[in-house]
């Protein structure tokens, strides 16, 4: 165990051990300070991410430290977090301990106080991720569950989510995304071709439309139905 101790100097394999030890460390410490403490990130994402950060920085900042030790750390930790994917999407007893569970934070309109615990976030932050949501009211809430990523998933209740043309059964045109065809002053050549329209017809509705020049433009985009949106540098 001499590895534990401050050294002049480390054998490969003590790096090595070093590493592996530090790794696991990390993941239970992580486990611990629960979901909120990682943010967005998975569990092992965040471990890893935490470390290697710091690792390379060492022998950069100080002429003391050789760089042989930090790239065997580096490349045991890599190889511990691949090996740790794998062991997340072939054992499902892996997974749900490294990833936990959706945690119910809100069922039928009630919050579940055991579930905010679990997931270690309070009731201010519970309303902050619902008003994200422009939801005012928990009773609005059919199911809300913390995600394993550290997000808020929301359900409303039936009767209080946004009438739709689906539900309305009224047809509507297909989605087409518009083309931008002018950008920062230059043609998109490629894209107004694309729209079967050439330089005078866009240079002649810039006049015509605007009374301005392509050069004059910020962005301009045509939609399916030829409509022609332009935005001025001001």
């Amino acid at each position: 165990m001499e590895f534990f101790q401050g050294q002049t100097t480390l054998t490969a394999l003590e790096w090595v051990l070093r590493a592996v030890v530090s790794f696991f460390f990390l993941v239970i410490v992580a486990k611990v300070l629960g979901q909120r403490a990682i943010s967005q990130l998975r569990l092992l994402d965040f471990v890893i991410a935490l470390v290697i950060g710091n690792i390379i920085a060492h022998p950069l900042s100080d002429e003391e430290l050789g760089l042989k030790g930090s790239m065997i750390t580096t490349s045991v930790l890599v190889i511990l977090y691949l090996a740790g994917i794998l062991l997340i999407l072939k054992w499902p007893l892996v997974r749900n301990w490294v990833n936990h569970k959706p945690i119910t934070l809100i069922q039928n309109g009630e919050i579940d106080y055991k579930g905010l615990m679990h997931a270690r976030i309070s009731i201010d932050v519970l309303l902050e991720e619902l008003r994200k949501e422009k939801i005012e009211d928990v009773k609005k809430v059919a199911l809300a569950f913390w995600e394993a990523e550290g997000k808020m998933s929301i359900f409303l209740d039936p009767k209080y989510m946004p009438v739709t043309h689906e539900s309305l059964q009224i047809k509507t045109n297909a989605f087409h995304l518009p083309k931008t065809i002018i950008k920062e002053g230059k043609i998109m050549k490629k894209q107004l071709n694309e729209t079967q329209k050439n330089e005078s017809w866009l240079v002649s509705n810039l006049e015509s439309l605007y009374q301005t020049e392509v050069k004059n433009v910020l962005l301009a985009t045509i939609d399916n139905n030829d409509k022609l949106n332009v935005f001025l540098y001001k």
